[in-house]
């Protein structure tokens, strides 16, 4: 079993068994009839993983490590709210008919601001700060600014990313450590998604700076399971496991915005059947 398993299990357990019901209440999710999408939920659930020991994809089904790092790279590195620019069809709820959804995810890490008398995105402004401020306790990207927040399609979900370096005693190079933020998360479709993308992203910024990578700290404040989606969590927490798959990133890239999903090997990925269609609630 791998750690990532471990956790999942345990926190759906007691989402399940111990979370708060929705139902009855007032929501705004619908399912695709128009029948309210209620959850069953827990407030402030915090998972921390050590991605220098193990790479944190679940084996108790399989999670598409490629499709979800190009979804990053679709926000952090592409900068993009368009549909067109990612491979998958993840967003396509969301989108109009241009395909652009809105003053979200891409686009705002991709607005400039002055910083060090000049301008800089969120982005780069990150990687600036490692590489000459490591120890810097302001190394912050924001994804929630309440000005835009009427002309985004959906606001974000994963909306913070808090980066802090540590050193280990007798390392020679620093550790990089990550807190996602999250206001909200559909823990089947979503969770082992988001876990898998920001610890790439943590690899990658390290790689780039030359550290190590450290946690990543994934804090949700309402983590939820949809009430079309119990029957389906309570057979996936059933299923066999098996031990973490090996995670190599090509070592030749030294730029961020060098990195494509060909960059990313997967090694002794073994893992439960793929559960398919998964209702989404909108």
């Amino acid at each position: 079993m791998s750690y990532a398993d471990d956790l999942f299990i345990k926190m759906c357990t007691d989402i399940m068994e111990n979370g708060y019901s929705t139902e009855g209440e007032k929501v705004r999710p619908k399912w695709e009839d128009g029948s309210f999408a209620y959850t069953i939920k827990q407030f402030g659930v915090v998972n921390r993983y050590d991605l220098s020991k193990e790479f944190p994809a679940l084996t108790l089904r399989k999670t598409y490590v490629k499709s979800a790092v190009d979804e990053l790279l679709w926000i952090w590195q592409k900068k993009s709210n368009n549909i067109h620019d990612l491979k998958s069809h993840v967003w396509d709820e969301w989108a109009d008919e241009k395909g652009s959804i809105g003053k979200a995810y891409g686009y705002q890490m991709g607005v400039k601001h002055v910083y060090k008398e000049g301008r800089m995105d969120q982005v780069d402004r990150v990687i600036y700060d490692l590489k000459n401020n490591p120890y810097s306790r302001r190394i912050i990207t924001n994804l929630y600014v309440h000005e835009d927040l009427h002309a985004m399609n959906l606001y974000p979900c994963a909306y913070s990313v808090t980066f802090n370096v540590t050193k280990k005693p007798e390392a020679d190079r620093l550790t990089l450590n990550a807190i996602l933020n999250q206001r909200s998360q559909d823990i089947l479709a979503a969770n082992n998604w988001n876990v898998v993308q920001y610890a790439v992203l943590v690899y990658m910024l390290a790689q780039v700076c030359d550290m190590e990578p450290g946690e990543l700290v994934h804090v949700i404040a309402d983590a939820h399971i949809y009430d079309r989606h119990i029957d389906i969590v309570k057979e996936l927490i059933t299923r066999p496991t098996y031990p973490a798959p090996k995670f190599l990133l090509n070592p030749e890239i030294k730029d961020f915005y060098q990195f494509t999903t060909d960059d990313i090997v997967i090694e002794d990925y073994q893992s439960g059947p793929q559960i398919k269609n998964i209702p989404i609630a909108v």
